[in-house]
């Protein structure tokens, strides 16, 4: 048995007004295929165009680990040189990660190879970020912090995307005080005698190609495993429902205080007790 999951809808490019009409309106995934195609980055960007002006530049790496009291918000597992990273990416897999790497401050100059498209919908300029992956390396299911529009482009190689929508909370083993599920389901091939409700969600899935970009609505759900060695640059905009603008502040302000309190106060107890308390919530909606 798989997750129940349709195909993300494909276009080759888009209008501002077909975007806004037939996927941002509803709120709805949308992979197109060719909207950059005159970018400079979409010819030039691979790794080793970034080892070339980036090689120098210390970067923080991520990996797959449990969650840890002791770990800070967005703290970094170990740190590399990117030379030396891409040439491990390229040598062997590897579950270190690079994310929300901010190239206007890292590498100013990569701004030049990119403009910030006209979508319909204002852009946050100051927060293009970058994230690398080597093959299988994977992100946990989660949802970003601001609940923001997201415009996911790749370059090299490929990367397997699954989505779900805030509507099917309930089947995920969420976490609470956090923007994640269960560390321990492999959404890749999911257990569902271990994870029985998994089988109620309906999401989406697609694999993400060169030069593709992903839209991911307000507070999707997001897993997202690299096929290939490869990299991509996210670009968002605030969230515009007010339910979704009211949380992504809640998350930023209180949440998130709420969470490094308890982690400083209880420790690995209150880890536990999140991970726990992920199964009794969901045995709970679904009995």
């Amino acid at each position: 048995m798989t997750l129940n999951l349709q195909d993300i809808p494909r276009v080759k490019t888009i209008t501002k007004e077909e975007f806004i009409t037939h996927y941002f309106k509803p709120q709805k995934p949308v992979v197109i295929e060719h909207f950059i195609d005159d970018w400079p980055a979409y010819s030039k960007w691979n790794l080793e165009y970034i080892k070339s002006v980036a090689g120098d530049k210390t970067v923080p790496l991520y990996d797959d680990r449990p969650v840890n009291h002791k770990d800070g918000f967005n703290e970094p597992h170990s740190k590399m040189k990117m030379a030396d990273y891409i040439d491990l990416l390229k040598r062997e897999p590897t579950k270190y990660r690079i994310f929300l790497w901010n190239i206007l401050k890292e590498v100013p100059q990569l701004q030049n190879d990119f403009t910030f498209p006209d979508f319909g919908i204002r852009l946050m300029k100051k927060l293009p970020m970058l994230f690398f992956g080597g093959t299988d390396s994977y992100t946990f299911m989660h949802y970003d912090i601001d609940l923001a529009n997201i415009f996911h482009f790749h370059f090299e190689g490929k990367k397997e995307i699954i989505l779900f929508d805030q509507k099917q909370n309930k089947f995920l083993y969420k976490v609470p005080y956090a923007l994640i599920t269960r560390e321990d389901i492999d959404f890749h091939n999911p257990d569902f005698k271990q994870w029985p409700a998994l089988k109620k969600a309906n999401g989406y899935k697609t694999i993400l190609n060169h030069g593709e970009v992903l839209y991911m609505p307000e507070g999707y759900w997001h897993y997202m495993r690299y096929i290939t060695p490869g990299f991509s640059m996210s670009l968002r905009a605030i969230a515009r429902h007010p339910k979704n603008l009211s949380r992504a502040i809640y998350n930023v302000f209180i949440m998130r205080n709420i969470d490094n309190v308890m982690r400083k106060i209880k420790g690995q107890k209150w880890i536990d007790w999140k991970n726990k308390n992920a199964i009794t919530r969901t045995s709970k909606y679904n009995s």
